[in-house]
């Protein structure tokens, strides 16, 4: 799978939605895990804001890789954020997409 990294030169980025256990299977309460480290996964609503114009994205990050109050406003660093392609089909239709995954989530002093 193709993994992107993203320029993060120029953007601030401040929590839109605090994190979240991110599902591996919703109906049974099923948490996804890290494939490395088994560690749970989290999500954040991150909202990018660069040359005037403002982006809301899903960032996933490992629960052990958050830190600070990470409520909503909150400015935030985005360590090792990379974008991932993909697509699946779903009741035969094609379906794609780009997740976004970070190695750290850090609260930034105001």
């Amino acid at each position: 799978m193709r993994v992107i990294p993203v320029d993060m030169s120029g953007v601030t980025a401040m929590v839109a939605q605090p994190p979240q256990p991110k599902m591996k299977d919703r109906k049974n309460g099923v948490i996804a895990l890290d494939a490395e480290t088994g560690g749970s996964l989290m999500t954040v609503d991150v909202l990018f804001v660069a040359n005037g114009k403002a982006d809301l994205v899903t960032v996933t990050v490992a629960e052990a890789d958050l830190s600070g109050e990470l409520v909503t406003g909150t400015q935030v660093a985005l360590s090792g954020l990379v974008a991932r392609p993909w697509e699946n089909e779903f009741d035969g239709k094609k379906k794609h997409g780009i997740t976004f995954r970070a190695a750290a989530v850090t609260a930034l002093a105001g």
